[in-house]
């Protein structure tokens, strides 16, 4: 078997993390979704999952002068050598894509919406085969649910552009954040729809460190309340989980449609129909595309497989009943690194 070097792995980790970071600018587009399809949306909710409940295991722990143990048990739990080249990826594909890629949404927003429209419907097939095997039509019921509470969701209107306190960009931070998490929901969409869209661009942009500290600060809350639930979901119901999931993506195309209002409106076809189908294509052959070369890069041992952590490796899991036998399609775990 070929032994690739590290550099080249952390590189490939790297890429991935930059498509995500890609994505979570677009309005529509969810981070969850790019990290299904490149495989680390596991990883991911993993490491976040520990990074926040080691952050409020610090705070509590510290001020109580209970030591710092269970908190360095939980950081040692977080993939560093796969999350942080992910996140650095992620962090400098928004500094540039900030600065890229809004001007060209702005400048042709129907050709590129039919990209990412094209895109996002060829990625559904990535949690539709993690679910395995034909659904019953309990689960067709849910995932159709899952689509109209989405498409309902990303056809409220847009507000206007705000001035928001520290305060309010925190709040706003906590909620964009649950998205990001949440494959088929759009972080960057939900800002557009209370108007701090364009103000959290701009502080991208001008380096608006307080602004930034406070979504920051705002986003890890957020990641503490509602990644664990979700893990929780992953490991004891991850088929019916990945079919919602499946369904919210499904809805979510609806903020992707080509031809909207200023507003948010659904608009018919025009006449550039025909290039917008071309478009469409090409979006989902990009993704086809990614899918084929990751999995080509995994073959080789390129880029880093999904491993999911032990949640408690020094302490018992607080969410399993004891004597309980592992779910059905449950993730093996792996012990974290001593």
């Amino acid at each position: 078997m070929t032994r690739v070097h590290p550099v080249a792995r952390t590189v490939g980790d790297a890429a991935r993390g930059a498509l995500i970071g890609f994505a979570e600018i677009v309005p529509g587009v969810s981070g969850g979704t790019i990290a299904l399809i490149v495989g680390v949306y596991d990883t991911l909710i993993d490491g976040a999952g520990h990074l926040a409940r080691g952050v409020a295991r610090t705070i509590g722990d510290g001020m109580r002068g209970r030591g710092l143990s269970k908190a360095v048990a939980h950081f040692r739990s977080v993939r560093w050598s796969v999350v942080l080249p992910i996140g650095i990826g992620m962090l400098a594909a928004i500094v540039v894509g900030a600065a890229l890629l809004a001007p060209l949404l702005e400048a042709y927003p129907t050709g590129t919406r039919a990209v990412f429209a094209g895109l996002i419907a060829a990625s559904l097939i990535v949690p539709a085969r993690m679910v395995g095997g034909r659904w019953s039509p309990f689960e067709v019921v849910i995932g159709l649910l899952a689509a109209v509470l989405t498409f309902v969701l990303t056809g409220l209107p847009r507000g206007a552009d705000a001035d928001p306190t520290l305060l309010v960009v925190a709040v706003a931070a906590a909620f964009a954040v649950c998205a990001l998490v949440l494959p088929g929901v759009s972080g960057s969409y939900l800002l557009l729809t209370v108007g701090m869209y364009a103000p959290t661009l701009a502080a991208v942009n001008d380096r608006d460190f307080a602004y930034l500290g406070a979504f920051i600060v705002g986003a890890i809350v957020g990641l503490g309340v509602f990644v664990s639930g979700l893990q929780w979901l992953l490991k004891h119901r991850r088929r019916i989980t990945l079919v919602i999931m499946t369904g919210l993506m499904l809805g979510s195309l609806r903020a992707l449609w080509p031809w909207q209002t200023e507003t948010g409106g659904v608009l018919p076809p025009d006449d550039d129909l025909g290039l917008v189908l071309l478009l469409v294509v090409i979006g989902a052959s990009l993704v086809l595309g990614i899918m084929a070369v990751e999995a080509a890069l995994l073959k080789r041992r390129m880029l880093s497989p999904e491993i999911i952590a032990d949640p408690e490796p020094h302490e018992p899991d607080e969410t399993a009943v004891e004597g309980e036998l592992p779910t059905e399609g449950a993730q093996p775990r792996s012990e974290p690194e001593r």
